[in-house]
């Protein structure tokens, strides 16, 4: 049986891996092409296309997969079954109809809820307690195919969207581990999705990641780890921007310290920042002032210009 597994982040990576140390046929991989990377705008290949070329698998990198060429070239291998995880292009129908036994997808929700290609990060933005892995059979629409199976994973407390992703990134493969062998029989009921159930995680936005203080405390504590460690949260001292990295979780019934303005500094030691919220207070722990470099609290206290009282915007 020939597979060709589509993925792009390290997300994709242990998926691949189990199908290769399972040995199972991988013929091809297909992931996006190379990005400049850093501030040197380094063309550097993804995390997929490295697993791949350890391998010696051949790769495949269409700007667009909807292109005729593109397709005629990934019709050549002559795939049974397509997987994807995370690769970041949606599949034409002439894709989709090519693997006699479907294209797989391992999705990192449990669906319907937060289709779309910012499901880890929305979920703990919005302060989801457990989220999951969907195996399911793609569709031309957006996540919508027929789910195959389903595991749960929690999101603790101190989890970020780094954490999530490398605790999905497995339960994906594992999941794929267990349920392909009954897939290449044919020994499968799907399940459809419940569309009046489902809920959207489109791509994340720089409004994504601006703070409002005048949210609750723990809606901004949320908001920050769904963006670790890929942007970080963002506010403004003095006009630039000052990203907030990480912060402490807040007590889980606050009230109002005082009537100063949402986004107030209202303490400066070594253990934190103490900003005035909408509910009560968050303390930033690792903060990043414009032109630098990430630092804790304590490194940023002991020189900083910025003084109780003011305001974070």
């Amino acid at each position: 049986m020939n597979i060709v597994f589509m993925g792009t982040p390290a997300f994709a990576v242990p998926s691949l891996e189990m199908l290769i140390s399972e040995g199972y046929s991988i013929v091809a991989v297909v992931t996006q092409p190379d990005r400049p990377q850093g501030r040197k705008k380094v063309l550097t290949p993804t995390p997929v296309k490295e697993a791949a070329l350890r391998h010696g698998i051949p790769v495949l990198q269409p700007q667009r997969l909807r292109n005729p060429e593109a397709v005629a070239e990934l019709a050549e291998y002559k795939p049974d079954m397509i997987v994807t995880a995370a690769y970041g292009q949606i599949l034409p129908k002439s894709v989709l109809d090519m693997p006699s036994l479907g294209c797989l997808n391992v999705h990192g929700s449990l669906l319907p809820a937060y289709r779309g290609g910012a499901p880890i990060q929305r979920s703990i933005i919005n302060g989801e307690s457990v989220t999951g892995i969907t195996l399911m059979y793609m569709a031309e629409g957006l996540d919508t195919g027929d789910m195959i199976a389903r595991t749960e994973v929690p999101i603790e407390d101190d989890d970020t969207a780094g954490t999530m992703f490398e605790k999905l990134s497995q339960a994906g493969a594992e999941l794929l581990r267990s349920e392909l062998p009954r897939l290449v029989k044919g020994k499968v009921d799907a399940e459809p999705q419940d569309e009046t159930q489902a809920t959207y995680a489109p791509n994340l936005t720089r409004d994504d990641e601006r703070i409002d203080w005048t949210r609750t405390s723990r809606e901004i504590y949320n908001q920050i780890r769904g963006l670790v460690p890929y942007s970080g949260g963002f506010t403004l001292w003095n006009g630039d921007v000052f990203k907030v990295w990480a912060a402490a979780k807040p007590d889980s019934a606050q009230t109002p310290s005082n009537d100063a303005q949402p986004g107030s500094v209202l303490e400066l030691h070594e253990k934190g920042i103490v900003v005035k919220t909408g509910d009560g207070t968050l303390t930033l722990l690792t903060v990043q002032p414009s032109g630098k470099k990430a630092m804790d609290a304590a490194q940023f206290v002991r020189g900083t210009s910025l003084t109780v009282g003011t305001v974070l915007s």
